[in-house]
This record gives C-alpha cells, structure tokens and sequence, in this order.
C-alpha cells in the first residue's frame, strides 16, 4: 500500500478485526493508492468509512469503478496527484480478484464494483432479514470497546459450511485485508454490509448475487491461529452487534 499526502510518513491506521491500535476508526488523513483488486468497497472497509460517504469525497460516481494506482483521500477533499489515465477499452473489464492474488500490482486493470439499483426504493435502504452465516458455538463476541472485536467469532470444523446471512451481492473477494484471511463481503442494501473472514475456500466471484443460506465459503483458519468464521455487519459503514440482529439459537 502506498500513502500520499500532507505531511503523512506512515499509513494511516488500519481498521482490522483486532482493533490493535486503540486509535482505529474512521481514517479522517492520508491518502490510499488503489492496489490490484481493491474496490471501493473493501477500501471504504479497511478505513472505516461508508462507501457512499468516501465515493462523494472522491467524486467517483456509481457503479464506483476505480483503478489500480488510483489515489483515494481520506480529507473530504479530491485527491492531489493525478489519477492515472483510464483505458480507453468501452467498457472495464472485471477483476480477477481472488484470494491468492497479490495486491502489489499496479495494472491498468479496473476494478469496478457491481451497479447498484436503478430506482430507490424501501428495500435499499431497510431492515435485513439475517440469518447465522455458520452453525458453530459463539467463541467471541462483538465489543465496541478499544481493541475490542468488531464482530463475532464461530467456531467450527475445517471446511465447514460458510452461508449467506441474507442475500445480497458479493462486492470483495480477496485476502488484502490484514487480519481479516480470505475474505468475502456482501453488499445487502444501500446501509447494510456484511463480511466472512478467515475461509478456507471462496466459492463465489465478485459481482455474484447470493440467496440467504446460500454456501459461500468454507471455514478455516486463514489470517488466523484457529479454525472459526469471524462475521461482521456493517450499517452506514459502521459497526453493529451482530447478536443484536441474528434471531436466537434455541
């Protein structure tokens, strides 16, 4: 990852499960070089910010389509360096991004993020039927608490079911995240997000649409020390409980 900007010498804090640094959230300084494979989505994650809120900064209109070496600012304000010239191909290639690609590249390949819906309507910005992405026992629970986990960990077996906690679209698939292993994480509406760390096994792309209970991944223990499924749900870009909207185990 290369940072530019006003008197920035080092990256700015990463947002990652772990909340190692007590200073983590939303990233208000410092720029952030688009690497091969990023979208809008995963950057808007790792920084703490609503994708929405970080596109308007940046003026970057939807489908959110950006580009490896593209320099997104995290000031409210539009980047100072140029972004790099875009390809004059009519229509941008989707990325082959995956969990073992690397994300030192710095192609001319697009990165675009799935379209979002034509029209506004209630269910683009209302409540989310959830559902256990994983059927194992609670290991950790969310804390909002400094250092405190961001989401829940699921214990499981290896290679363990991963499904859908409710259907929407995949808008990452990747492992550039630090902490966070294989990663997928779904856009649901234009307020909600939800994410599945540590897989085994990624079995959808993104850009595919997902049904509630769909298998999407399989658990393991990528980024981590121990097999489990840590899940996470976004709204606006921030984090909520996740036991607070998952119905009861009985």
């Amino acid at each position: 990852m290369t940072l530019t900007g006003c008197a920035v010498s080092s990256p700015p804090p990463v947002v990652d499960i772990y909340q190692q640094d007590q200073r983590a959230g939303k990233v208000t300084s410092g720029q952030h070089r688009v690497q091969r494979g990023e979208t809008l989505y995963s950057i808007a994650w790792r920084y703490g910010w609503d994708y929405r809120s970080l596109a308007r900064a940046n003026n970057i209109g939807a489908p959110y389509t950006i580009y490896p070496g593209q320099v997104i600012s995290f000031a409210g304000g539009s980047p100072r360096e140029t972004t790099p010239e875009r390809p004059a191909a009519s229509t941008p290639s989707r990325p082959t991004s995956s969990a073992g690609s690397s994300s030192s590249s710095t192609a001319s390949t697009p990165t675009p993020a799935p379209p979002p819906p034509k029209t506004s309507s209630p269910s683009a910005t209302g409540p989310v039927n959830w559902q256990w992405p994983a059927s194992g026992d609670v290991l950790e629970r969310y804390s909002s608490a400094a250092g405190g986990r961001r989401g829940i960990a699921i214990g499981g077996r290896e290679g363990s079911p991963v499904v859908a906690a409710a259907s929407g679209r995949v808008v990452y698939r990747g492992s550039g995240l630090t902490g966070y292993g294989n990663l997928l994480i779904i856009k649901h509406n234009d307020r909600w997000l939800s994410a599945y760390a540590h897989n085994k096994k990624l079995l959808v792309k993104e850009g595919d649409r997902v049904d509630a209970g769909q298998e999407i991944a399989t658990m393991g223990a990528s980024g981590t020390l121990h097999t489990q499924l840590h899940f996470e749900i976004r709204k606006d870009g921030q984090p909520v409980d996740p036991l607070a909207l998952l119905p009861r185990k009985s």
